[in-house]
């Protein structure tokens, strides 16, 4: 479904250029999970930013077998779209939630809008009475199910999804995590997902890709990841430090917890 091969993208010129993502390369196949992992800085949004067409960028990416280039149809905007991390500062807080859903109905020409809105909604777990609110009414938690609502409402295949978690609280995350898993199982999607939080990416992905300083320095499926085996030294590295600081400290517990509110998840959303 998602095909990169020597993704490179340079920001500024001559002594001010930077290089933010070097020679990636990596295959999703269609209905996979596929997670990204680095330090902060290592070109992981940058990659999303790129298969979005948000940043120019060399190299070829293959959508669904086709090549993108530069100048991209319609039909290719509206089949990948991203949910960011900061879902507050990712909608427009002069409009209602109606007109943010509204507005991607319009640019691809879709009709039906209010029966599709009261879908959207219905999706993520938030009501009517929630369209025709600003975000600043919203919490957090409900603010990111809207940003979810807006990149699905015009049919995508594929969800880029930039931790779409660490802005909100951790009783908020998994309801948001296991909200994903919902939809990628209702709609037959293909997710990127780049998380800092190795357990949010065990719960989620099959495979990852590590990134360091620009480049994918490992890919791996999520099984060796949860014992803890990993190739690279630094992605052993990364491994050590995140059960250092407990992020990964007893998994089990975490995954627990994760299972527990996808039973719930129809409780009333944060």
């Amino acid at each position: 479904m998602i095909a990169i091969e020597n993704l490179s993208v340079t920001f500024g010129a001559g002594q001010r250029q930077i290089r933010a993502v070097r020679g990636a390369s990596f295959a999703i196949p269609r209905g996979e999970i596929f997670g990204l992992v680095g330090e902060s800085g290592a070109g992981k949004s940058t990659v999303l930013r790129a298969l979005a067409g948000l940043v120019r960028a060399e190299g070829r990416i293959e959508i669904a077998g086709k090549a993108m280039t530069a100048r991209r149809g319609r039909t290719d905007l509206r089949r990948i779209q991203m949910v960011f991390q900061d879902p507050y500062g990712s909608l427009n807080p002069m409009h209602m939630v109606d007109r943010i859903l509204a507005e991607p109905l319009a640019i691809h020409r879709l009709d039906d809008v209010d029966r599709r809105i009261g879908q959207a909604l219905a999706e993520v777990g938030l009501g009517r009475e929630h369209r025709f609110r600003f975000p600043h009414q919203l919490s957090g938690g409900q603010r990111q199910r809207i940003a979810i609502a807006r990149a699905l409402i015009a049919g995508p295949e594929i969800l880029l999804l930039d931790e779409p978690t660490s802005a909100l609280d951790l009783s908020i995350q998994a309801e948001i995590l296991n909200l994903l898993r919902r939809l990628w199982r209702a709609h037959g999607l293909t997710m990127l997902l780049v998380s800092h939080d190795l357990a949010v990416i065990a719960h989620m992905c099959q495979r990852i890709a590590v990134m360091n300083r620009a480049e994918i320095v490992e890919i791996l499926p999520v099984e060796r990841l949860r014992r803890g085996e990993a190739d690279h030294p630094y992605s052993r590295a990364l491994l050590a430090a995140s059960y250092e600081t407990g992020e990964t400290a007893n998994p089990g517990r975490r995954r627990a917890a994760l299972e527990q509110d996808r039973v719930s998840f129809n409780q009333a959303p944060g």
